[in-house]
């Protein structure tokens, strides 16, 4: 009789699985909860308008307006590792925003909408984007802030179990400052330009991790 022989995992795939966090652990890292999640997805949704494979990472300041932001693409076919997109999210923060690693306590905090193909619930690949986004705040002086995704039944922050149906992933292209209130299908109305901190300092950059 003839068994088959499974070989151990290698160092390599082992690393990267420690590179990702479970949602356990995720919701255990005290994540500031945002205060308007809605208003933050829909502001970044308009300024980036985000396809699948979309990355968009974003500083707040602690009043919750918007400081700096950027998208990049996912081009990489190769397996998920939280080091790759950490250098990734760490390359956009420094060509868009100054760190704080000068300050004792950081102040201002980094968010990450991911949009993507998929069901909304947990997967691999988001444990780690929720690793590389921890390190690269660290590296930066940053608060960690909340991991959003985006798929085509609609936004969700991970760990907190708020979200909607609009945006999503395919949502059209809305004008800057006007946005679409309520999940349902009946009346809508527009929604406030959201907060800019005086002037408009949202970039946008395009990258491959």
């Amino acid at each position: 009789m003839t068994f088959g022989f499974v070989p151990p995992p290698s160092a390599d795939s082992a690393s990267r699985a420690g590179r990702m966090l479970q949602p356990a652990e995720w919701a255990a890292a005290g994540i500031p909860l945002l205060r308007n999640p809605r208003e933050v997805v829909t502001g970044l949704h308009i300024r980036h308008l985000p396809t699948p494979s979309t990355a968009v990472v974003a500083v707040l300041d602690p009043e919750e307006r918007l400081t700096a932001s950027a998208s990049f693409v996912r081009r990489s076919a190769a397996a998920v590792d939280g080091w790759d997109f950490r250098n990734a999210l760490l390359a956009q923060l420094r060509r868009v925003i100054p760190h704080d690693l000068r300050r004792r306590t950081p102040v201002r905090t980094a968010v990450l909408l991911y949009c993507r193909e998929g069901e909304s619930r947990w997967t691999e690949e988001d444990g780690a984007w929720m690793w590389g986004l921890r390190d690269a705040c660290t590296l930066h002086g940053l608060r960690c802030g909340a991991y959003i995704t985006l798929t085509h039944d609609g936004w969700r922050v991970l760990g907190e179990g708020r979200g909607g149906r609009r945006p999503h992933s395919t949502s059209l292209p809305t004008e800057l400052g006007v946005a679409v209130e309520g999940d349902g299908d009946g009346d809508a109305k527009a929604l406030p330009r959201p907060h800019l901190g005086g002037r408009r300092k949202a970039l946008s950059h395009s990258a491959a991790v």
